[in-house]
C-alpha cells in the first residue's frame, strides 16, 4: 500500500467518522492544533483507522503521532510487519 493510499484513507476516515473536511487532511496537518481533535475524537481516529488498515497501533505508535504525516508514518510500519511478519 502505498503512502499516497495510506493518506486517502485516513481522509475517508476523517470525513466519514470525525465529519472533517478531507481536504484539511495533509501530512503537515496535526491532529490536534489543526484538526481539532479531542481525546475522544482522537480515540475513534485511531479505532477507525485500526479496523480499516486491519492493524493495531501500539502505545509507542500513539506518543509519536502529532501529525497525519506520522499517522501514515505508523501505519506504514504496521502494514510492514503484517505483510512481512
Amino acid at each position: 500500500m502505498t503512502r499516497a493510499e495510506i493518506l486517502a484513507g485516513i481522509a475517508q476516515v476523517a470525513r466519514d467518522e470525525l465529519e472533517l473536511d478531507p481536504e484539511t487532511v495533509r501530512p503537515e496537518a496535526r491532529l490536534v492544533e489543526d484538526l481539532g481533535l479531542d481525546s475522544l475524537r482522537l480515540l475513534t481516529l485511531a479505532a477507525e483507522v485500526e479496523n480499516r488498515f486491519q492493524v493495531a497501533l501500539e502505545p509507542e505508535d500513539d506518543a509519536a503521532i502529532v501529525t497525519v504525516g506520522d499517522l501514515v508514518a505508523a501505519l506504514e510500519r504496521r502494514l510492514a510487519l503484517r505483510d512481512f511478519g
